[in-house]
């Protein structure tokens, strides 16, 4: 597997996440099944079946960021306080709608919309990556394409 980039809030949000799943399937999940295993017949048991389902979901989980842990480093921290490097949190000036916005520069990993962070790899992060405040970017949206110039980069 190849190496995974990872800013070091996003990599101890991976191992925080861990830490809570390890916890909650050997503590939460573990008595559901226990409990459910007490209704006797556990081939018409919904309880069961349900905490089964929870436990494959979390060991999935589990796996899943095992691996990316393992094969994961964390970015360094860019010395160009003017260019736009993964980890960074950028203020962009929409010039359609003359709009503003904040948004993190992220890996895809690490990518959430509802909080603002942006994967590198989409098409607003590789339009803005590695470019300077008062560059002025265009991006192609689903609704048509969009300008945005940007204004602030703030270094983590």
């Amino acid at each position: 597997m190849n190496k995974i980039p990872l800013t070091k809030e996003g990599y101890q949000s991976l191992k925080d996440e861990l830490a809570e799943l390890k916890e909650k399937l050997m503590n939460e999940v573990a008595k559901k099944i226990k409990e459910a295993r007490e209704f006797g017949d556990l081939s018409e048991n919904s309880e069961y079946d349900e905490a089964k389902n929870e436990q494959g979901k979390i060991n999935s989980r589990i796996s899943e960021i095992e691996e990316i842990l393992a094969n994961a480093f964390v970015i360094e921290e860019s010395r160009n306080s003017r260019e736009v490097n993964l980890g960074n949190t950028i203020k962009l000036k929409d010039l359609i709608t003359d709009g503003e916005m904040t948004i993190m520069l992220v890996t895809a990993q690490e990518a959430d919309i509802f909080k603002n962070k942006i994967s590198a790899d989409s098409p607003l992060g590789e339009a803005i990556n590695k470019k300077k405040i008062g560059d002025t970017v265009r991006v192609k949206a689903p609704n048509g394409a969009k300008k945005y110039l940007i204004l602030d980069v703030e270094q983590r």
